[in-house]
């Protein structure tokens, strides 16, 4: 069995029954995506965290912790995605102390989480991503997966990404370090020459997961996709393997999404 990393990113909560069913289990992990900070009301204020637009105790949600708990069951390797579009660490770091203990109240009730995935798509300071990992590496131990999902073409070149710092620059620091992997959104730039550069760039390929958006593939180009992992599979021992945003419309058949995790596992079994 290959050690590269199948990985849906999942925030369109149709139910997960599709892969928690295949025989055998074709995927590595899921990213539950996406919480959020902010706050209710407009003279008293009150700070809320959300998975999207609820509370992640709100019952809408009693069947995905459900089935993510049964995932954590069958070997799947769940975790929790912080930010990515509508933002998230402006306000966490506005007001620290307070939307974190919210964040670290919510993974200790489901200890089924095991890692979480940093997108950072704001204006924010490198040292406050530092502060952060910092903190989830004390109150989570060296076991908790901790992982970011830059713009692909931030980790080829050292340009300042989403965040406004260069992830050249965290990378070779000590809380660098910490990061088990980076999620490469390269969205429409999912290439073999794409992933080459990031190498080239000076990251170890086991830390660099190629990331595909359903958008750009289906069932008639979906081989291209397969054939850009293919090459790299192959080229790299260490390949970091793939994810794909997101589960529901994964191709190359949107009405069954597991066969794309299907797909992977046998590109990288070979």
């Amino acid at each position: 069995m290959s050690n590269k990393k199948v990985i849906y990113y999942y925030q369109t909560f149709i139910g997960l029954k599709d892969i928690l069913e295949q025989k055998p289990i074709c995927v590595t992990h899921i990213i539950v995506s996406s919480i959020h900070f902010g706050y209710n009301g407009y003279k008293n204020k009150k700070p809320y965290i959300h998975l999207n637009d609820n509370n992640p105790d709100d019952p809408k949600f009693n069947n995905l912790w459900q089935e993510l708990e049964k995932a954590d069951r069958l070997g799947i390797t769940v975790m929790l995605m912080v930010g990515g579009a509508g933002g998230a660490y402006q306000e966490l770091f506005s007001n620290y102390n307070i939307f974190y203990s919210l964040l670290k109240t919510q993974i200790k009730k489901r200890p089924f989480i095991k890692g979480i995935d940093l997108d950072v798509e704001e204006e924010t300071n490198i040292d406050y991503i530092k502060l952060l990992i910092n903190q989830i590496d004390n109150d989570f131990g060296k076991d908790f997966i901790i992982t970011m999902a830059p713009v692909g073409v931030y980790l080829e070149n050292n340009t300042k990404g989403m965040g406004g710092f260069s992830y050249q620059e965290l990378f070779n620091t000590k809380e660098g370090e910490r990061i088990n992997w980076f999620n490469g959104q390269f969205y429409y730039n999912f290439s073999v020459n794409s992933y080459i550069n990031t190498i080239n760039n000076g990251y170890p390929a086991s830390k660099i997961v190629l990331g595909m958006v359903s958008s750009q593939f289906n069932k008639d180009n979906f081989y291209q996709a397969c054939q850009v992992i293919k090459t790299l599979s192959e080229k790299y021992s260490d390949f970091g393997g793939v994810f794909n945003w997101e589960y529901f419309d994964s191709p190359p058949n949107q009405n069954k999404p597991s066969e794309w995790s299907q797909y992977m596992k046998k590109l990288f079994d070979k």
